[in-house]
């Protein structure tokens, strides 16, 4: 609808030699409503509201797909949206009719990208397979496919306290939820049903997030903390589950940013509190 941002990327796909792009100048939803049928629609809905703020909700961005689902399905075989990574997955879900394949991308363990796929053949919405990949520059990206339903169902085991090997699963799969799963299909042991935090006393090596060797569990008596104290001057802090901020803790424990080792503060099954003081694995 803005007439110079039509003029500049008329211009640029010029300089880049693609022909085969049109720009029109005109409202989207008007030159939806008379475009002849195609493969597939790609909307990326404004997430801005009328005075510049950020929104994440399906339906308070510009065009508000969920009031367009039929018509963008007449027009189309296939949607792609591209919505905010700080929007709710079940939300997304729940709100549309036709989500076949939702997929949350993240880079870097980074979350970066929810986009979801609808189709006029769409599964019940406990049974839609949720695609959960995360990029990295230095291996081949990490997948895991699970429903709703199969995290429901899943048996999940907790430990007692952390064992030989500690796992943070990757942005992706923490955004989308796949928590009992996870547990069930890689044999790890849960820390507490709201840490994500989990265990084992043999490594897995294939597990998708960060891998760590356990060194020592603190508690936080004055004796434990002035144990670890001594023992680290820096680290890097995760907080999972945990009633304090890094900072906070930081600040507690006199603890420099950086270094070799990483300590995770969370909550255990049984309510303790702890610091998991541990090693990365590759």
């Amino acid at each position: 609808r803005q007439g110079a941002l039509c003029d500049r990327a008329a211009h640029n796909f010029g300089l880049l030699g693609l022909k085969h792009i049109a720009v029109c100048h005109e409202d989207g939803i008007g030159h939806l409503q008379r475009m002849s049928p195609v493969d597939w629609i790609f909307v990326d809905p404004a997430r801005r509201d009328g005075h510049g703020g950020k929104v994440v909700a399906i339906s308070d961005c510009e065009p508000d797909v969920t009031a367009l689902e039929d018509l963008l399905l007449k027009k189309a075989s296939h949607i792609l949206i591209k919505l905010s990574p700080m929007l709710d997955l079940s939300l997304a879900i729940d709100g549309l009719r036709h989500v076949q394949d939702p997929h949350v991308v993240s880079a870097n363990n980074e979350c970066k990208e929810l986009l979801l796929v609808l189709g006029r053949d769409a599964s019940p919405a406990e049974d839609i397979p949720i695609h959960c990949t995360n990029l990295t520059d230095t291996q081949a990206p990490l997948s895991l496919t699970f429903t709703r339903r199969q995290e429901k169902e899943a048996p999940c085991s907790f430990a007692t306290a952390p064992q030989a090997y500690l796992y943070e699963p990757n942005a992706s799969i923490l955004k989308a939820g796949a928590f009992r799963f996870l547990s069930y299909i890689y044999k790890v042991e849960k820390l507490h049903p709201n840490s994500h935090l989990y265990t084992s006393d043999e490594f897995i090596p294939h597990f998708p997030g960060r891998k760590f060797g356990t060194l020592k569990t603190y508690g936080f008596s004055k004796k434990e903390i002035k144990e670890l104290s001594a023992a680290e001057k820096q680290a890097n802090l995760t907080v999972r589950n945990f009633p304090s901020s890094v900072a906070e803790l930081r600040k507690r424990l006199k603890l420099a940013e950086g270094g070799h080792t990483h300590l995770f503060a969370t909550t255990l099954v049984d309510g303790r509190k702890v610091l998991i003081q541990c090693r990365p694995m590759g």
